[in-house]
């Protein structure tokens, strides 16, 4: 007899949208005879909304992480964000459908919930592997926290009156020293989050790299920078800054840090795995999610 096949959702069950998404998607599961399985800060919400789940589907915490198969996720950014929260130790990949906005990081929209699911059970997509940053901050010797991020990482001042004093390092080499709002230090993939917001470029997610975006900093040379993925980004907080700190991570994870704090961002060796069932080109996924002019293009000419 063959094992059940373990497919872990992830919704945005404060959205009535999202609960509704996460019944069809566990039916249409449980009709193949496979199992949903719920993360266990969700399980009251769905377990209330679709009642018929209780006995069949599972929690998170009852499955042995490595039996799950796929994961599919309903909700836009945040939510596939707090997936690969969930899976960061096991190399499960995270199918998105997207019940946001803009939602980047999803595959699939609403109206393709169906057929997104059947894909899945069908094993008919390719896993896109997206490189994740490591963080390390030290208060002297010591070091007060550590962590990672798929979009960005970003130190910013604490208080809204108040400006940081840093100075930006690459390579273990100063760059150079200002007062600003805070600095963004970048993936590839967060290069349309963040880091777009505050006027940084746009990078291919094919292409490995770190990109460093200051905030509103007092300077002539702070520009965003692009570096190579064996690079290493830093930002120390200079002591006269007259204001703490916080550092977040992905927007989700968040410490305070002290005046003479510095934080250093590099490649992660585990990144994040991203089924995907068409292979468009990241230009039409710009063009679609920014809803972009393109009209008059008359395609490439025959020497292009």
């Amino acid at each position: 007899m063959n094992e059940p096949r373990h497919f872990l959702v992830v919704s945005h069950t404060g959205r009535q949208s999202a609960l509704e998404a996460t019944g069809e998607v566990c039916s249409q599961l449980l009709a193949e005879g496979a199992v949903p399985v719920i993360a266990d800060e969700h399980w009251d919400d769905v377990q209330a909304f679709v009642p018929r789940l209780n006995g069949e589907a599972k929690r998170f915490g009852e499955v042995d992480p490595r039996a799950i198969e796929l994961v599919i996720v309903l909700g836009g950014d945040g939510t596939i964000l707090r997936a690969a929260e969930l899976m960061r130790e096991h190399p499960v990949a995270l199918l998105g459908v997207n019940l946001g906005h803009v939602g980047f990081l999803a595959e699939s929209e609403r109206d393709d919930l169906g057929y997104t699911v059947a894909r899945a059970l069908a094993r008919d997509y390719v896993v896109e592997e997206r490189m994740t940053l490591s963080v390390r901050a030290k208060v002297g010797h010591e070091v007060v926290y550590e962590s990672w991020a798929l979009n960005e990482v970003t130190v910013e001042k604490a208080e809204r009156e108040r400006m940081l004093e840093v100075v930006v390092e690459v390579d273990r080499r100063p760059l150079s020293s200002f007062g600003c709002d805070g600095i963004v230090m970048s993936t590839p993939t967060g290069s349309t989050a963040y880091s777009f917001s505050a006027g940084g470029p746009i990078v291919w997610p094919s292409l490995e790299a770190l990109l460093l975006v200051p905030l509103s900093a007092h300077a002539l040379f702070a520009r965003p920078l692009v570096v190579g993925p064996e690079s290493a980004l830093a930002v120390e907080i200079l002591q006269r800054t007259d204001t703490s700190a916080v550092i977040w991570c992905d927007g989700r994870r968040t410490f305070d840090l002290p005046p003479g704090a510095r934080v250093v961002v590099r490649k992660s060796s585990v990144p994040v795995r991203l089924a995907r069932l068409h292979e468009a080109p990241f230009t039409d996924r710009l063009v679609n999610k920014f809803q972009l002019p393109v009209s008059g293009w008359r395609g490439p000419g025959r020497r292009d």
